[in-house]
């Protein structure tokens, strides 16, 4: 087992330089970089400036049809790094990544570090609860569907799954802030953030209820979205160990269906769901946050990162791809680990050998 983990850990090295290559590559000669983001923003507000009468905030004088002056579009090319060739910048931004040293964002004054590390409770909050209640809602429900397969309960519930799996997140999000969140209908949740302005004021016990009032739509919309793929891999994968042999002899025993369903099959049906967590995992914590804290306005890695896209603040970018590729790795590797410790006849070094 330790020789394949230990060649895992070699592994991620090439995945990782590749996703920052690729990256690196697009975001440094996509149009409209920084530089250019940068001077478009002065451009306007010294055109605004300018047209009020007065000199423009910071000191930069506007020029009219000449535009920016040349030494402020070189001074912005040296501010970010753009002076360099493409070259010795992707050397220097893999030096740095392997000491973990993120950078520093263009246009927030602040590391990347610590942009991520204050969103990161945000993100990790909402995909916690949408990690544990995907699967608090999956598993029994996948077992329920797959004892009553082709019951009334089977197909109800099966058009419930359906609408999980076509529906995506964000699409549901909208449909629940419009019913919900005052758009058309009822007002009854908050549209933004995690508490209230005045949570500090609040008891305890008010505190969790406004907490909890808060991430009702968020949560609700990425455990749909999630919810529905499990569903199903539990109710087939059930499906198919109640038609094994074994099952057919613990019934013959004489074994109550509770005992086969808990402890027989369930061991053996939860194995292809664990290889399926880092997926989840992923899904739950990055690839959905991504939309679900645009659309409702909350301030974590996933909010971050749309807005760092947007504005072309690419060391923030980086930063947070860097992170999403490790953590899921090593999640990957982790889920890795949990199926054998789940199953002992899984020998990975055989396999390697």
């Amino acid at each position: 087992m330790w020789p394949y983990i230990i060649k895992r850990l070699f592994m991620m090295i090439p995945t990782l330089l590749g996703v920052l290559t690729f990256t690196f590559l697009v975001t440094q000669f996509v149009p409209g970089g920084p530089v250019e983001h940068a001077l478009g923003e002065m451009d306007h507000a010294t055109a605004r400036g300018g047209a009020d009468g007065g000199p423009a905030e910071g000191g930069w004088t506007y020029s009219g049809r000449k535009g920016i002056d040349a030494a402020q579009v070189e001074q912005l090319t040296q501010l970010y790094g753009f002076d360099k060739p493409p070259l010795e910048r992707y050397v220097l931004m893999v030096g740095n990544f392997l000491r973990f040293d993120l950078g520093e964002s263009y246009f927030r004054n602040e590391s990347v570090a610590s942009l991520i590390q204050s969103k990161l409770g945000v993100s990790v909050a909402l995909g916690t609860w949408t990690f544990i209640l995907t699967y608090l809602i999956s598993i029994p429900l996948g077992v329920a569907k797959a004892v009553r397969a082709g019951s009334r309960f089977d197909v109800a519930t099966t058009v419930l799954v359906l609408f999980g799996y076509a529906v995506p997140g964000f699409v549901l999000g909208v449909l629940l802030i419009v019913l919900f969140g005052g758009g058309s209908f009822w007002d009854i949740f908050p549209l933004r953030g995690l508490v209230s302005e005045n949570w500090d004021s609040l008891s305890p016990g008010a505190k969790v209820l406004d907490y909890l009032w808060h991430v009702t739509l968020p949560v609700t919309a990425s455990v749909v979205s999630n919810f529905a793929i499990k569903t199903l891999m539990t109710k087939n994968t059930f499906l198919d160990e109640l038609g094994k042999q074994y099952v057919l002899t613990a019934r013959a025993k004489g074994l109550s269906e509770r005992t086969i369903l808990w402890k027989h099959v369930m061991r053996n049906a939860l194995l292809p769901m664990i290889t399926a967590f880092p997926i989840t995992f992923i899904s739950a914590f990055f690839t959905g946050s991504l939309l679900i804290e645009s659309l409702f306005s909350l301030d974590g890695l996933g909010l971050l990162s749309y807005e760092s896209i947007v504005s072309r603040d690419f060391p923030v970018v980086l930063g947070a791809l860097y992170l999403f590729t490790l953590v899921g790795l090593i999640i990957k590797l982790l889920g890795d680990i949990a199926y054998v410790l789940a199953d002992p006849r899984i020998k990975y070094d055989a396999q390697e050998a």
